[in-house]
């Protein structure tokens, strides 16, 4: 009767035989009070431990599923296993409009899938074999020691006190006025914006943010019924008299920003703009959030202050951020740093969304970051991704016909095509030749970036990153013309 009970590696015994007998009880193959076999007959049917078959019953016992009777065995208790009356729910139809925005912005379902063996350039996540694995292996167990009685406990919203700390003392050494600022911790940045945007009043209905700006963020302000206006990107930033003529026109509730490592264009935001930038929207009264993505790539250049910094001791600019894109992506813990007043709220709508941030994954993390780990990863990874970033940058320019190219460091480059070549064509044959890319139109807020593509580079090899280019290229020529 047993003779389709088979073991998995790697899991114990007891439980995979326990659960094996649940199911036939709870399906109704084992009636009530049919005797099971013995522990010993049982042992010997599947060549296992009678212990095994003990502990497995005792669990059975312990669970009202089975019932012992002395000197007789032991017998399927009364289980009910009747079921309801099927129906079917045609659940499409009962789709809010917010599902179904979601699902048709969702690149991963609707974007050219990847095949094995193909090189993509869709990805801009940390290559993973350059993860610190031993050196947070040490900080887990450090913390675990410390007090995992308490990191694997319930936690707080607001987050990790020793990581709220540590962050602090970041941004303060990021040159930003820390007084009367606070910290509340995220699953990653998109929950601190999503809190963001759940939090504040939606006055105007209306964003302004760099064009184009980050897919995710993009997503989002669609979500929440956000009309958006974007600012063309110039290689030092956005152009500022559209911006100064757009805020004449029309008042926003906030400004969306990402001044350095721009996602997609690479660009950074030069020092002399991020000062005019913050001089027009503290004239215009437009609060700022500001995406830290990516500040730690910098391969060469000057350090350039956030516009946390550059706000001195007002308050108008909320800082969000996260490792995700440089460390450990399956930490999923971000921040966002604001005024206390602001987050005293945020900290209040966390606890009603997400009760807190895994407590244990802050406390790793802290522990990681305070020991020094991370300031020797950074510097191994800034020349690993620089070696890539120049491959990138050199293979682009050398086999791609193209009209611009940008991206100052980072893990990624935006390219701009002649405005006659429709990049999701040129994907889809590209896709022919072994390698994918992302599309410039989805970070656009107005549909102008049908002729982009952005190439992310961190998790290909070195061969890979020029193989992959020199086949884009290829194409271009091949279907549209044209010549480096």
């Amino acid at each position: 009767m047993f003779n389709d009970f088979k073991l998995n590696q790697g899991r114990p015994v007891y439980i995979q035989l326990k659960e094996y007998l649940k199911r036939m009880i709870t399906n109704g193959h084992l009636l009530e009070n049919q005797k099971l076999p013995s522990t010993r007959e049982l042992s010997v049917s599947l060549a296992i431990s009678r212990n095994t078959v003990l502990t497995a019953y005792a669990d059975l016992e312990q669970e009202g599923l089975i019932y012992a009777v002395k000197g007789k065995g032991n017998f399927v208790k009364s289980v009910e296993t009747s079921k309801t009356p099927s129906i079917e729910v045609n659940w499409q139809e009962k789709m809010s409009e917010q599902a179904l925005l979601a699902e048709n912005l969702d690149l991963m379902k609707h974007g050219v899938r990847r095949r094995n063996q193909m090189i993509s350039f869709n990805s801009i996540a940390p290559d993973e074999k350059l993860f610190d694995v031993e050196n947070f292996k040490r900080a887990f167990l450090n913390r675990m020691a410390i007090e995992g009685d308490i990191v694997l406990n319930y936690g707080y919203a607001k987050g990790y006190k020793p990581l709220i700390e540590y962050l602090l003392h970041y941004m303060e050494v990021k040159g930003v006025d820390i007084k009367e600022k606070d910290i509340l911790i995220t699953n990653g940045f998109t929950e601190g914006l999503d809190i963001i945007l759940s939090s504040l009043n939606k006055k105007n209905g209306r964003i302004i943010c760099e064009n184009p700006t980050h897919h995710s963020a993009l997503k989002l302000f669609r979500m929440h019924g956000y009309e958006i206006d974007g600012i063309d990107m110039e290689d030092d930033g956005l152009d500022i008299s559209m911006l100064q003529s757009l805020l004449t026109k029309n008042k926003y509730d906030f400004a969306y920003l990402i001044p350095s490592y721009h996602n997609p264009t690479g660009i950074v935001t030069s020092s002399e703009k991020r000062k005019k930038m913050m001089e027009l929207f503290s004239a215009y009264q437009v609060p700022i959030v500001e995406d830290g993505f990516n500040e730690e790539l910098r391969y060469s250049g000057a350090h350039l202050a956030p516009l946390a910094a550059f706000a001195g001791s007002g308050n108008n600019v909320i800082y969000t951020s996260s490792f995700s894109k440089i460390l450990f992506p399956g930490l999923r813990v971000g921040w966002v740093l604001a005024d206390k007043d602001l987050i005293y709220y945020l900290e209040s709508m966390k606890r009603a969304r997400t009760i807190h941030t895994s407590t244990l994954d802050q406390a790793v993390l802290y522990q990681y970051l305070h020991d020094g780990y991370f300031e020797k990863y950074i510097k191994k990874a800034r020349s690993v991704y620089k070696k890539k970033y120049e491959l990138a940058l050199t293979s682009s320019k050398r086999y791609i016909p193209m009209k611009r190219i940008t991206g100052d460091g980072g893990l990624h480059l935006f390219i701009e095509l002649d405005d006659k070549i429709d990049a999701r064509e040129l994907l889809n044959k590209c896709s022919q030749k072994g390698v994918v890319f992302s599309l410039g139109n989805d970070f656009y807020t107005d549909d102008n970036g049908k002729h982009t593509l952005r190439l992310g580079f961190s998790r290909l090899k070195e061969d890979e990153i020029s193989s992959g280019i020199m086949r884009i290229g290829q194409t271009i020529k091949e279907h549209y013309g044209g010549e480096r």
